[in-house]
Order: C-alpha cells, then sequence, then structure tokens
C-alpha cells in the first residue's frame, strides 16, 4: 500500500508545492499530488502549477500573511528552478 509521501516522492514535486497546489484548489493533499503529477505531465501543466502558486502568494499577500507569502515565494523560485517548462 501506497503513503501519502510515497504518492509525493512519486510525484515529481516538492511536498510544498503540493501543498500550494491543495491551497489553491481547496482540495485534501492526495487529491493535489495527483492534479500536480498530472500537470508536470502535461504540456500547460508547468504554467498553470506556477499560476496556482502565483494566486497563492496574491492572497497571502492581500490577508496580509507575510510568513506565509514568503514561504510560497521560496516555494515558487524552487518550481521554478526544478521545473525548467515553468517559466
Amino acid at each position: 500500500m501506497l503513503t501519502l509521501q510515497d504518492c509525493i516522492e512519486l510525484s515529481d514535486l516538492s511536498e510544498d508545492e503540493i501543498l500550494a497546489i491543495a491551497e489553491h484548489e481547496h482540495v485534501p493533499e492526495m487529491l493535489a499530488v495527483e492534479m500536480g503529477c498530472y500537470l508536470c505531465h502535461s504540456p500547460e501543466g508547468d504554467r498553470r502549477i506556477r499560476h496556482m502558486i502565483a494566486d497563492d502568494i496574491k492572497h497571502s499577500r492581500e490577508k496580509g500573511d507575510e510568513e506565509h507569502t514568503a514561504e510560497l515565494r521560496s516555494v515558487l523560485k524552487h518550481y521554478i528552478n526544478e521545473h525548467h517548462g515553468a517559466v
């Protein structure tokens, strides 16, 4: 039986990237893993994930949550560095 961590490791995304997708889509982590894995392997997926994280940053900034905004900026930077098609 696969655990959530096993699925995250198979998704080609980091746990923080999965959490950002879950936050954006308002879905449980496991569904975000499935969605993220699918998007990573689709033609426009990298761009869509980048936009999801950017939207999360915008909403966090609007709420005044500077700590979460900084965390999400780090997630976006890591995502762009690891997924070269995301630029």
